[in-house]
């Protein structure tokens, strides 16, 4: 009798790590303290090489005051799956991003981005987990180049940014995912991340 006990209990203990791995979250809980997203960014960091820290150090300081001072733009995204109709290319610009909830999963959702230029590019967000980019045309993933995790003493409010280099007049789809409510709503704020910002 004990035995089938364990083994139910064995079953329903992996059965619940599946459902998790499934969703994105990690197989065992963080300590209370941690932020989910960023234990949830430990294997996006061991794939993406880090960011030259003086070159993104100075997109981050320059975007860091718009994310204090804006303008503002209050976007909700799209839904997975949905027409993107959101769009988020004005530059220099702090948009409060919102995600729809994706069911019992979290909440995901995308935006649409145009760059005026081709050139790589800086999204900056205010919290740990990043965002994945896909071409509006293809659907293909577009390779994000380096991850930097923005330092308090740079700017408190944001803490990460991803470069990717994009293509001038090409439509790309922002996509964004979160298993923690406080991060559904989030700051992103789009640099260029080869441009000179000392002098803005």
């Amino acid at each position: 009798m004990k035995t089938w006990q364990l083994f139910e209990k064995s079953l329903l203990t992996a059965g619940a790590a599946a459902l998790f791995t499934a969703c994105g979250a990690p197989a065992e809980e963080p300590a209370a303290e941690q932020d989910w997203e960023a234990t949830l960014t430990s294997e996006e960091q061991g794939l993406l090489a880090s960011c030259d820290p003086v070159e993104l150090g100075e997109v981050a300081e320059h975007a860091c005051v718009h994310a204090e001072l804006g303008p503002f733009e209050s976007v909700t995204a799209a839904t997975l799956g949905a027409p993107v109709l959101v769009d988020v290319s004005l530059p220099h610009t702090a948009y409060n991003v919102t995600l729809p909830a994706t069911g019992f999963c979290g909440w995901g959702g995308r935006v649409g981005f145009i760059p005026d230029e081709s050139g790589e590019f800086a999204f900056l967000l205010s919290r740990h987990r990043g965002v994945r980019i896909y071409d509006a045309a293809t659907g293909a993933e577009v390779t994000r180049e380096c991850r930097y995790s923005v330092p308090t003493s740079v700017c408190g409010d944001l803490k990460t940014a991803i470069v990717a280099d994009l293509e001038g007049g090409t439509e790309y789809h922002l996509q964004f995912l979160a298993i923690a409510e406080r991060n559904s709503e989030f700051t992103l704020v789009i640099e260029e991340a080869a441009h000179d910002h000392s002098e803005e």
